[in-house]
């Protein structure tokens, strides 16, 4: 049977690391804890579950940080997690059934679901590299949004979902700030680093400066594919932010240039047609965006609501302003299938009772 040392980088965690043990005790022969500076009961909450619990000087390089705890994993694989992420059971015992299955595994692809609804249905994930064999060859890179390349013996296994923690608060400048420091001391960004940076640029409203990075990322030409298609959807929500549709429009379209349409992407199209008033182009791309299969094993973001209730939703609304109510109220039925709690699936439901009542 495979055994695994289970390794996290901590700070600050006390009210959600509780959580992320819990399960993850079902499957782990060692837990490794990498404090990197809390102030709170975070270790207290360690102790609870693993004496293994180190500290690390924090110094801006969460890849030196990850790297440091899997040096001191003794076991044949290595899991990491982060402290607010959450292990549903089912995925907790899948690991364990994967541990007793035999061939040989380098790499474990498994989906990290970054937002999800109250029954625990992914609506945004993508595959990361989750469990790799205890070797010089797997370790982490890139200070910020650290990866671990996968190499040899990759497998995917879907069952495994882990979830990473919603819980309310304020989009931190510290990844910003850590590449703007890594550019003030001249260190040249990798492709990755380039296009990681530019979205931190983009989430922090710097609409311009994310433009401008984003367009550099893309020209250089060594970017992963999917990052790419990434790429051109927020250069397309940049300047639809800045009211500049048609350069809108030209970057979503160039995403089509380096694979087949994502329905992110087409969905996305929908919204700039739709900010413009031009209800029955938008209605073309949204029902190519509902038809959409998302491209699961290509490994890239998935936003599973860009392909089912938003659309939908959207549909509904296109509709209704066209005055076709028969077709409204049938895309309003699809969007509540998809989310029947959503308060805009329930505000449409009065506004079609209402309408009922009237006529």
């Amino acid at each position: 049977m495979k055994k695994i040392s289970l390794c996290m980088i901590v700070r600050d965690e006390e009210k959600r690391l509780g959580h992320a043990l819990e399960n993850a005790s079902i499957f782990a022969d060692e837990i490794i804890i990498v404090d990197t500076g809390s102030n709170d009961k975070t270790v207290s909450v360690a102790k609870k579950y693993t004496d293994k619990i180190y500290s690390y000087d924090w110094n801006d390089d969460f890849a030196s940080a990850r790297n440091f705890s899997f040096e001191k994993a003794e076991n044949e694989y290595i899991m990491w997690l982060d402290g607010d992420d959450l292990v549903p059971i089912e995925s907790a015992k899948a690991i364990k059934e994967w541990k007793k299955a035999e061939g040989d595994v380098d790499v474990l692809m498994c989906p990290y679901v970054a937002d999800y609804d109250e029954n625990l249905t992914p609506t945004f994930s993508y595959l990361r590299e989750r469990i790799v064999k205890n070797s010089k060859a797997f370790r982490w890179h890139e200070r910020v949004h650290e990866v671990i390349t996968p190499s040899g013996i990759i497998v995917t296994n879907h069952d495994i979902k882990i979830y990473h923690g919603k819980y309310r608060k304020e989009r931190s400048q510290r990844n910003l700030s850590i590449y703007k420091k890594m550019i003030e001391e001249g260190e040249l960004l990798s492709p990755r680093a380039q296009f990681y940076y530019s979205r931190e640029l983009y989430f922090n409203n710097l609409i311009d400066e994310a433009i401008h990075e984003f367009s550099r990322f893309l020209a250089d030409g060594k970017g992963w594919s999917e990052n790419n298609i990434e790429a051109c959807l927020d250069i397309g929500k940049c300047y639809k932010i800045k009211k500049k549709y048609a350069n809108s429009l030209t970057a979503l379209y160039g995403s089509f240039v380096y694979d087949l349409p994502r329905g992110e992407v087409l969905y996305e199209i929908g919204n700039v047609y739709f900010e413009q008033c031009e209800y029955r182009k938008a209605i073309y791309w949204y029902k190519l965006a509902l038809d959409m299969s998302p491209q699961i094993e290509n490994g890239g973001f998935i936003n599973m609501d860009t392909v089912t209730f938003l659309p939908a939703l959207q549909l509904c609304v296109c509709y209704d302003k066209l005055g076709q109510i028969a077709l409204a109220r049938h895309y309003h039925e699809v969007s509540k299938g998809f989310k029947p709690n959503d308060q805009a699936v329930q505000n449409n439901q009065e506004y079609f009772d209402n309408l009922s009542k009237n006529t």
